[in-house]
């Protein structure tokens, strides 16, 4: 297998909202905000949805790298429920290996609300659910083994401890990557995603936002500087910028597209990462595979969801 993801089995539940719809909420637009499920339900019950997906970010990176014909697993903890089985019958239908039996669990299947404003911004509120209650039983160490690499997502640190999950899974794979996931959840979880980019990582995605943060810096020159020394593959999307890879003393630009008619920018770091691991893992160099990552990541903003 090329590629096993571990992530958040999320169910995406895509709304159109308008800004004021945000701020009445008390939302930061383009971050992701945890909510309990009564609260979850509270927002849900006065929208209306656009549709409904298994989700999850590296599951949507997964699913690019299967769409491009990589053979890919993924491991996330759903509940035996209505979600559960719907997102199950999603990675089958995508031809991605579930490498988790589901039971009935005390708590349901975890779900995002993904709200999209007229700017495409997405703004997400996210139960859990038993997601997040991934531990390191849940981790299938034959799957890690036979995979060439391991991806893995900032937001499964999140809730309980997935750290012993991660151990795991990073001491057992040939090589580790993983996706910052968001700006709040680097704020949140800072001291362990410094040591996890600094010692265990192979590759590491990240946004300039993110980035910035982990390192408590102002100016993007430090991040490449942080990034030299690490001495590892760090791979930074810019928005309108493009992207760049930093490996040892070497650093790769790619431009963004131009002209683009973006109507939802929800899954556009996920299909870039899948879109890069997809050219990294069939030997291309870092610049094609930042250009296979621009690509991907350009068609999905195009569309409504986070899968092509």
């Amino acid at each position: 297998m090329k590629i096993l993801g571990i992530g958040n089995a999320i169910v995406d539940v895509i709304c159109k909202v308008d800004d004021n719809f945000i701020v009445k909420n008390n939302l930061t637009k383009s971050t992701m905000k945890l909510v309990d499920e009564s609260e979850f339900k509270k927002i849900l019950s006065i929208l209306k949805i656009e549709e409904t997906v298994s989700g999850g970010s590296v599951a949507n990176s997964i699913v690019g790298l299967s769409q491009l014909g990589n053979k890919v697993g993924f491991i996330g903890k759903v509940s035996d429920d209505q979600l559960g089985n719907k997102y199950e019958e999603g990675l089958k239908k995508e031809n991605v290996t579930f490498f988790y039996s589901k039971k009935k669990e005390l708590i349901p299947t975890g779900t995002c609300l993904i709200l999209i404003t007229p700017d495409s911004e997405r703004t997400m509120i996210t139960f859990l659910g038993t997601a997040g209650k991934i531990n390191e039983k849940d981790i299938n160490t034959k799957a890690v083994k036979n995979s060439e690499i391991l991806f893995l997502e900032g937001y499964l640190w999140d809730e309980g401890n997935p750290k012993k999950a991660f151990e795991k899974a990073i001491n057992n794979s040939h090589k580790a990557a993983m996706s910052l996931s968001d700006l709040f959840c680097v704020e949140r979880h800072k001291p362990n995603f410094l040591e996890l980019v600094k010692n265990k990582l192979d590759i590491t995605f990240a946004n300039e936002q993110e980035i910035m943060s982990l390192i408590e810096v102002k100016k993007f020159d430090d991040v490449i500087s942080f990034a030299k020394e690490t001495n590892k593959l760090i791979i930074i999307t810019r928005g309108e910028k493009g992207a760049l890879a930093i490996n040892g003393n070497e650093v790769i630009e790619c431009p963004a597209k131009k002209d683009l008619k973006i109507k939802d920018l929800t899954g556009a770091g996920d299909l870039f990462a899948g879109g890069f691991l997809h050219g990294y893992i069939n030997n291309k160099s870092l610049k094609e595979s930042l250009e296979i990552g621009t690509e991907m990541s350009s068609k999905v903003i195009q569309i409504i969801g986070a899968r092509l």
